[in-house]
C-alpha cells in the first residue's frame, strides 16, 4: 500500500475526534488551524518551513565540507522526511535496526547504512534477499568480532547469497557499547573478513564519538576524547590499507552523531589513507533540532567551528517540532496544569520547555515574551508548570511546549501535523516506530 493511501479518522491521536476516513495524503486539504482550535490538544506539529530550513542549511553544511552524508532516520522513522533529506543531496538513510531498514525499503530508500551488527538469521536472510531482489539497493553493515564475521558469512552462504555483502570494521570505546578494543583486535576481524571475501567485502573503517561522553566529564575533556577517537579511526583505516586488507577503489570512513559533527569532518577529511577516501556523516536529529539539549550543543558546535558553520548559513538550525496543549487548571496561583504528559512528549533529555501561548479573541499570534514558567513534573498525561503569582495563563489558553531530545518525542505520535508559519495544517507525515 502506497503510504499516503493509508485512510485515518477520528481515532487518530492528533486529528479533530469527528473526522471521517480521509487520506493521509488529503490531511492538508481539510482547512484545519492549530490556533482556531481545529485539533485537539495535546498534539505535535512541525513547523513546514523550519523543517525545509534546517535541511537546507545541512546540504550546504555537507557541500561546503565535502563528505556524504547518511542522516540517521531513526530520529524521525518518517518516510516523508527521508526523501526530504534525500531530496536535498543525502547520500542515503542511516538505520540502526534490520526493522528500520524493511520500514525505508518500502518507502523506496535505495542506500541504507546499518550502523549496527547482524548476528541473527532472519536479520542476514533478508537483507541477502533484498539485494537479490533489487539490483540498484545498496547497504552496509557493521562488524566488531570474528565471531560476527562468521555468522555474516555462514548465513550468507546457507541462502545462497551471490552478492558479496559490504561491511566495515567497527571501532569501540573500552567499557562503552560495540566495536573493536584494540589495533590488534581490529586486524583481526578484518583479516577474517578477507578471509570470507567470497561472501564479504570490507570497504572501510567506522565509529561512533559519542561514545566518549560520560558523566562528569568536561567539554575540554570531550572534546579532547574524540579528536583520539577520530584519530584512531583514520589511523586504523591507514593500518588496514597497508596491509592490504583494503583494497577497493576507495575507502569509506564514517562517524558523526548530532553533536561534534564539525569535529567528525575536521579529524576524519585530514586522515591520509593512501587511498581515495570518503567521509560518510550520519547526524540525525537536526532536521526537527529542538529547543534545549541540541540547542544548547549546537551553540557550542558554532563557538568550536565558527568558520565551518558560517560557510552552510549564519542562522543555523532552528527548532521544527512543537507539542501544544491547553491549560486544564489552575489549582493554586503558582502552579498550572497543562493537557500534556509523558504519553506524548519525551522526558529522557529534560522536561519540556514553557515557549508561547496563545488565547483565542486576545491574541492575533502566539505570544512569547510575556508568560514566565517552569514544568516541573509530567505525568503520564499533566505537566505542572510552577509559575509566578501574576502568570496571566488560564483555564483554556493553549500553551506550545518546546522539546529536549526529538527522537523521544516523535515516537509518541503515528501521525504528526505539518503546519505554515500560521498554524494551517498543510499536510501530516507517518512515523513507523
Amino acid at each position: 500500500m502506497n503510504i499516503e493511501s493509508r485512510f485515518v479518522d477520528g481515532k487518530t491521536k492528533g486529528l479533530p475526534y469527528d473526522t471521517t476516513p480521509v487520506t493521509e495524503a488529503d490531511i492538508g486539504t481539510q482547512g484545519w488551524n492549530l490556533l482556531r482550535g481545529d485539533l485537539p490538544v495535546p498534539v505535535a506539529v512541525l513547523k513546514q518551513s523550519t523543517l525545509r530550513h534546517n535541511s537546507r542549511w545541512m546540504r550546504q553544511f555537507v557541500e561546503c565540507n565535502g563528505i556524504m552524508f547518511a542522516p540517521h532516520g531513526k530520529t524521525t522513522m518518517c518516510p516523508d522526511i527521508f526523501h526530504l533529506q534525500l531530496s536535498d543531496g543525502a547520500w542515503g538513510i542511516t538505520a540502526a535496526t534490520v526493522q528500520q531498514v524493511r520500514v525505508y525499503r518500502d518507502a523506496g530508500v535505495s542506500r541504507i547504512f546499518l550502523a549496527n551488527q547482524m548476528v541473527t538469521r532472519l536479520e542476514i536472510a533478508y537483507i541477502a534477499a533484498e539485494l537479490e531482489r533489487d539490483a540498484q539497493f545498496e547497504f552496509i553493515c557493521l562488524v566488531d568480532s570474528i565471531a560476527g564475521c562468521e555468522i555474516l558469512a555462514r548465513e550468507l552462504r546457507a541462502v545462497g547469497a551471490s552478492k558479496r555483502l559490504q561491511v566495515m570494521v567497527e571501532i569501540g570505546i573500552p567499557n562503552r557499547r560495540t566495536g573493536c578494543r584494540s589495533k590488534q583486535e581490529t586486524i583481526a576481524v578484518a583479516k577474517a573478513i578477507s578471509a570470507n571475501q567470497d561472501v564479504l567485502n570490507l570497504v572501510g573503517v567506522e565509529g561512533f564519538e559519542g561514545m566518549a561522553y560520560t558523566p562528569g566529564i568536561t567539554e575540554d575533556q570531550l572534546q579532547n576524547r574524540i579528536v583520539s577517537f577520530l584519530d584512531e579511526l583514520g589511523e586504523t583505516a591507514v593500518l588496514l590499507h597497508g596491509l592490504g586488507l583494503l583494497t577497493g577503489p576507495s575507502l569509506l570512513l564514517s562517524a558523526g552523531g548530532s553533536t561534534h559533527y564539525d569535529v567528525v569532518v575536521e579529524r576524519l577529511c585530514e586522515s591520509v589513507v593512501g587511498m581515495p577516501t570518503r567521509v560518510i556523516l550520519r547526524s540525525g536529529c537536526y532536521i526537527s533540532h529542538d529547543h534545549r539539549m541540541y540547542r544548547e550543543l549546537f551553540e557550542k558546535l558554532r563557538v568550536r567551528s565558527a568558520d565551518i558553520c558560517a560557510r552552510a548559513g549564519e542562522d543555523g538550525l532552528q527548532p521544527a517540532l512543537e507539542v501544544w496543549s491547553v491549560v486544564q487548571s489552575r489549582p493554586d496561583p503558582n502552579r498550572v496544569i497543562c493537557s500534556l504528559g509523558k504519553r506524548d512528549v519525551g522526558t529522557d533529555a529534560g522536561n519540556p520547555i514553557l515557549y508561547r501561548w496563545f488565547r483565542s479573541g486576545s491574541h492575533s499570534e502566539p505570544v512569547t515574551d510575556v508568560i514566565k514558567g517552569e514544568v516541573v513534573e509530567v505525568n503520564d498525561q499533566h505537566a505542572h508548570l510552577t509559575v509566578h503569582d501574576d502568570c496571566p495563563l488560564e483555564v483554556g489558553d493553549l500553551v506550545c511546549f518546546g522539546i529536549s531530545h526529538p527522537c523521544t518525542t516523535f515516537d509518541k505520535w503515528k501521525l504528526i501535523p505539518v503546519v505554515d508559519d500560521d498554524y494551517n495544517v498543510v499536510s501530516a507525515v507517518r512515523t513507523y516506530f
